[in-house]
């Protein structure tokens, strides 16, 4: 960064969202890339939205009794073989260890790109009676995927993410499981992230390797194009009979458990950044930020100072993350940082506030300045600032999602679409896997997800792309 911030700096995200995004990114100092190619420094700002996230998520997960555990970085090639159709799904983006100091391995090693096949070794050997399940265990790890092309946040080699993965008796109790957690994931976007998602089952040809169905949680970036963004599987007994996962029934009879997994990823940020951030850089959602509020004292007297202190200590004292902003700056710099970096409050203290008995709040999501007078409860005023904030962030979302999800019925509907303004489009399909991949000819369209039955529409009675009989209406879009 240089010794002035230069908004001009940031690309405009209507001109250019690739660079705008990047340039965000760089801006706010949330990461950074490395020499290691395809993988990113998280920097201190992005990695204290990660640390909100997980801190938020985990005690989502542990309200509804789910435990933290952490299995080996490492998987024996004959254990990633046992389940052939999860294998052959990360094949192209699998690495692996063949080497241990200077000597070839007997056996190569994967690096974790995923944890069902460690998780289902580890029940094999645990799992005994009905009276050991349910297991609900969740993991925080990172993970290793060969990608070809990366993007900070949204797509690189190693990334932080969490992935949850239980062991049932029966199989309604796991398909509870595989919905509540999807649900844990909406309820997570809506409320904290301030992001409009919806969710949905994917299609055969979209739903993970291994999975007998899954569940996915879609949001749409401001550019219109859409990001999984969090995803929940029922698989059912395909892995615990790969990996002979049996238990001793009340009837003292063998069965194979019920398994499901969920996982989200360090792409919520990325997310956060293009659903929310603007041309001035990151704008973020006051649940979320890890820095509530910011303090900026416009001269460093001792009453400004006084005064600074006072209301910091009395808002965190209330939980609400303050800090002082006195570097060695000109005040008009220390403003365009707390934008850049997105600080949902700024507090503006100076010697003639004091005179006038006031002080200036700012909100980063309209730029909006009010006066407060320095005898209103202060505690009260800058809660509901930040609550009106984070209403505010996601109705702006919701109402510019909402502009970018279109109806068609045909395919030159879609075409014209895809070609004026990127979106959601809800469409009508026969089921048929060809015509997946003959909608994907149109700029990368794939199906994003079959909404449940009461979101179904009823758009027309045959399908988008081939004309015949529909069977259920589809939610499409480019992805990330």
């Amino acid at each position: 960064m240089k010794d002035n911030i230069n908004n001009k700096e940031i690309t405009s995200r209507d001109v250019d969202f690739a660079k705008w995004y990047t340039d965000v990114v760089r801006m706010a100092k949330l990461a950074t890339y490395s020499n290691t190619k395809g993988c990113i420094v998280f920097e201190p700002n992005g990695y204290a939205i990660w640390e909100k996230i997980q801190s938020v998520l985990d005690r989502m997960f542990k309200e509804t009794g789910h435990q933290n555990v952490y299995l080996p970085l490492l998987i024996p090639e004959n254990l990633m073989k046992k389940e052939g159709e999860l294998i052959n799904g990360f094949a192209p983006e699998a690495a692996w260890v063949t080497i241990g100091g200077k000597k070839e391995l007997d056996e190569k090693l994967c690096i974790r790109p995923t944890s069902e096949t460690l998780f289902s070794d580890y029940y094999a050997s645990v799992v005994k009676s009905y009276r050991d399940l349910p297991k609900l265990y969740n993991q925080w790890c990172s993970v290793l995927r060969w990608e070809k092309e990366t993007r900070p946040f949204l797509r690189s080699r190693e990334f932080l993410w969490q992935e949850g993965h239980t062991v049932h008796a029966t199989k309604e109790e796991a398909e509870r499981e595989t919905r509540q957690m999807l649900d844990i994931y909406n309820r997570f976007f809506h409320e904290y992230l301030a992001i409009p998602s919806i969710i949905g089952k994917k299609t055969d040809k979209e739903k993970f390797a291994g999975a007998d169905y899954t569940y996915t949680v879609e949001s749409l970036m401001y550019n219109g194009i859409s990001l999984q963004s969090a995803t929940s599987h029922y698989f059912g007994q395909r892995f615990s009979k790969a990996y002979d996962i049996t238990f001793l029934n009340k009837d003292n009879k063998l069965e194979h458990v019920y398994q499901t997994s969920w996982g989200a990823s360090t792409r919520m940020i990325g997310a956060l950044i293009m659903v929310h951030s603007d041309d001035r850089g990151l704008v973020l959602p006051p649940k979320i930020a890890s820095k509530q509020v910011v303090i900026v004292p416009i001269k460093d007297t001792d009453e400004v100072m006084e005064k600074a202190n006072y209301y910091a200590n009395l808002l965190n004292d209330k939980g609400i993350v303050t800090y002082i902003d006195n570097s060695n700056k000109s005040a008009g710099f220390r403003f365009a940082e707390a934008e850049v970096n997105g600080i949902p409050v700024r507090m503006e203290i100076g010697p003639r506030d004091l005179e006038q008995g006031q002080v200036t709040l700012a909100r980063r999501d309209t730029g909006d300045k009010i006066q407060v007078s320095i005898n209103d409860d202060m505690v009260s005023t800058v809660s509901k600032l930040l609550d009106d904030i984070q209403n505010n962030l996601y109705n702006r979302a919701l109402e510019r999602r909402n502009k970018m999800i279109y109806t068609a019925k045909d395919m030159e509907e879609v075409k014209k679409i895809m070609n004026t303004q990127p979106g959601f489009i809800k469409a009508m399909w026969c089921g048929s896997e060809e015509c997946e991949l003959k909608m994907k000819e149109i700029k990368g369209l794939k199906s994003r997800c079959i909404p449940f039955e009461d979101e179904q529409e009823h758009i027309s009675d045959t399908c988008v792309c081939c004309g015949k009989k529909a069977k259920e209406m589809v939610v499409w879009g480019i992805q990330y």
